[in-house]
């Protein structure tokens, strides 16, 4: 439900919260982990606001809040926000609306000195981990990203019979979930048999990556409890960038039975900033299922979520090439589309992980799966965008094409919510280069 936090005609006295195209406006405050740059502080929680981050555990200490925002300021100025996520809404939402007090223009002047003696520009800041990531699970939620895979891996029938009965899904490894800006070497393994009849080894020859967003656990769950919808959308504590690297030719090869295995596991990229649910509420769409479509079975439909169950985020890719870097030009932009497009709720993802009793943790991160559009440039992914590799993907800034991406290949994910009648607010970027594989011989 809105509140006054929403209230786009509202300005902080940080003068870059108003800045155009400004992330980090007053109605964001999203949180982080940051160490001041070069030192070798404690890590601890921060909210970035314009161009500053506030330290949290500087606030804590400062005399500024009360009870029940100081408690909650005093969890998420750990060096994880685990313990702050497993607080609930109770808990988040007194701390997000004392934050904004404290940033609004309408603060007094010696309130605005001490709050600004907390902050630390953001420039200055090294972002880490957000969270400790115990378990992390990918969704596959994307009907026109499940299409166009489809169409090359089984062109017969590329929709399987199940997907449009239930959110599909994979544990992931939790291990290899990276910060963004974290590089990651092209990984090693086999591919699909040719002609000799032999599965061939090596470097991954079809990298690629996947537009997704991330979710995170709030308050865990007992084991044998499932979340009813409405419960699972309460449990939700706020979202990121997120960036599901992919060894396709390894994937396709090793998938059959069970599914992904080492095509999945070698890296995942998050963005460093999570935006809460309560900053995303004005851009909650109706969640929509054509009547011609199987209709969501009892456990994962309300009339809540079909209503206001979706998300209406910009979404945006762009590749730097080795080539980009030497001439001083930035990525190209190779895709967009918006995550209003997903076939199921990251509600509907949540309930689903826990109808059969599977219990979560505070922190745990949850993919939605690659977002893909309905138009061919709306493409999540490289498989799609090149057609399984028989249509080069144009890098206008440097004249080069790609099928599937390179060594020196650095991948960036932008994410923004953006509408009359509402204030901006965006995710900042995800961020990864491609390095060279380990020479490991024939293993």
């Amino acid at each position: 439900m809105l509140n006054f936090t929403h209230d786009p005609a509202a300005q902080s006295w940080v003068a870059a919260a108003q800045s155009p195209g400004c992330d980090f406006t007053l109605q964001n405050l999203p949180f982080g982990v940051f160490v001041r740059e070069g030192s070798d502080e404690h890590p601890r929680g921060g909210v970035a606001i314009g161009d500053q981050v506030l330290d949290l555990a500087h606030l804590a200490a400062s005399g500024l809040l009360v009870e029940p925002a100081r408690a909650a300021c005093c969890m998420a100025a750990d060096s994880t926000l685990n313990a702050f996520m497993a607080m609930g809404p109770e808990s988040w939402q007194p701390l997000r609306h004392a934050l904004f007090k404290l940033l609004s223009s309408n603060t007094d002047a010696a309130t605005q000195e001490k709050v600004r003696a907390c902050m630390l520009p953001l420039s200055q800041a090294t972002m880490k981990m957000p969270v400790e990531v115990r378990n992390y699970t990918d969704f596959y939620t994307s009907q026109y990203h499940a299409v166009n895979v489809g169409r090359v891996m089984r062109p017969e029938n590329p929709l399987t019979p199940n997907f449009q009965w239930l959110p599909i899904a994979y544990h992931g490894r939790a291990s290899s979930v990276v910060l963004s800006g974290t590089g990651f070497r092209r990984p090693n393994g086999q591919s699909r048999p040719t002609d000799n009849q032999f599965p061939a080894f090596g470097p991954c020859r079809r990298l690629d990556f996947e537009l997704e967003m991330g979710f995170f656990v709030g308050q865990e769950t007992k084991l044998g409890e499932p979340l009813s919808l409405s419960q699972a959308r309460g449990r939700i504590f706020g979202m990121c960038l997120l960036n599901d690297w992919s060894a396709r030719d390894h994937q396709f090869w090793e998938m059959d039975p069970l599914g992904p295995f080492l095509g999945k596991n070698f890296c995942t990229s998050i963005s460093p900033w999570i935006v809460s649910m309560e900053a995303l509420e004005p851009y909650r769409v109706a969640f929509e299922r054509p009547a011609s479509d199987p209709q969501p079975l009892p456990y994962l439909d309300d009339a809540t979520d079909r209503a206001s169950g979706s998300f209406d985020v910009h979404l945006e890719v762009s590749v730097q090439s080795r080539q980009h870097r030497a001439q001083h030009l930035p990525g190209d932009r190779i895709t967009a589309t918006s995550f209003r497009h997903q076939y199921w709720t990251i509600a509907q993802m949540l309930a689903q992980h826990t109808i059969g009793g599977c219990n979560l943790r505070s922190g745990d991160l949850m993919g939605t799966g690659t977002i893909s559009g309905p138009t061919p440039d709306e493409a999540g992914a490289m498989v799609e965008l090149s057609v399984g590799g028989t249509r080069p993907v144009s890098l206008p800034g440097t004249g080069e094409t790609r099928h599937f991406l390179e060594d020196g290949d650095s991948v960036t994910i932008k994410g923004w919510c953006e509408k009359p009648g509402a204030a901006r607010i965006g995710f900042g970027e995800c961020r990864g280069e491609v390095l060279p594989a380990l020479d490991v011989g024939a293993a």
